[in-house]
């Protein structure tokens, strides 16, 4: 599975930490910046081009990052076809999949640990949208909505 992810300066070093841990566990990360340090960055123009990423690869999942994660969800949530979930611990992440089959999952790297941000980002990419009608029909009701 690839999993896009991207983030401004306030969750650079979650960022790079992510990276490396699915790269470990043998997913294919496409990285959407920042690539240097930034103090003074703005997060959509990261953010957008991951979540249109996303969009655009079908089967893929994304991870947006900032401070709180608020803003980066928002942002990606803008993009069509994106269903982005801010998730501060693994039920929320889990749910987010389970429920709303989210295919963007938003953290903000002053929140957590950057294990149990490992935590909650692998609870996400691992948990399958079973589809149970309930929810799928919710899905649907939004999608309905985004395409008028």
């Amino acid at each position: 599975m690839r999993i896009h992810i991207a983030t401004d300066h306030a969750a650079f070093e979650l960022k790079n930490y992510l990276v490396e841990r699915l790269e470990e566990d043998g997913f294919e990360v496409t990285d959407h910046g920042a690539h240097e340090y930034d103090a003074q960055d703005d997060y959509p123009p990261f953010i957008i081009p991951c979540a249109e990423a996303v969009v655009a690869d079908e089967g893929s999942l994304g991870i947006v990052l900032g401070g709180s994660g608020n803003g980066e969800q928002i942002a990606a949530n803008k993009v069509k076809g994106v269903r982005a979930a801010l998730a501060y611990n693994v039920e929320l992440a889990t749910l987010a999949r389970e429920h709303n089959n989210a295919n963007v999952v938003s953290l903000g790297g002053r929140m957590a640990s950057l294990e149990e941000s490992y935590e909650i980002v692998k609870a996400f990419v691992t948990t399958e949208f079973p589809g149970e009608e309930r929810h799928q029909r919710r899905i649907d009701l939004i999608t309905e909505y985004e395409e008028r």
